[in-house]
């Protein structure tokens, strides 16, 4: 019976130094990870942007061209009609998300082009050229 309360006294009285160790290491650890580089957590995650111009034969600009954007998880397409200096943009686009993107004008195409979800850029520039 002597031995159960030698022991008993000894946790009690050490307890609370483990407890504060622990502590201090789990809050070492966690301010450890924080400051580690966020590597592959914005990779697939988030929102992106695409802008472009759109351009004629000859590189001029082209305004009112329409743009499309095709959503390639559920084919829904987003259109914009390019400015007067012939640029277009969309936004807010999710970035685990290919996209195919292309303008016409006056019934000319141009080539169609896709946004990967590989590309981890949060803005992406591509150009669109009509001939």
């Amino acid at each position: 019976m002597r031995r159960a309360v030698r022991i008993d006294l000894q946790v009690r009285l050490f307890a609370p130094a483990r407890r504060s160790k622990m502590l201090a290491g789990c809050v070492a650890a966690v301010m450890l990870l924080a400051a580690l580089p966020a590597v592959g957590r914005a990779q697939n995650f988030g929102l992106k942007n695409l802008q472009g111009k759109v351009y004629d034969g000859s590189d001029a600009a082209i305004s009112g061209a329409i743009v499309y954007l095709k959503n390639s998880r559920n084919n829904d397409v987003k259109t914009y009609l390019s400015e007067k200096d012939g640029n277009y943009r969309f936004a807010g686009l999710s970035s685990d998300t290919d996209y195919t993107v292309w303008a016409a004008y006056h019934g000319q195409k141009s080539a169609t082009k896709t946004l990967s979800s590989f590309d981890t850029r949060k803005q992406v520039y591509i150009d669109l050229k009509i001939k």
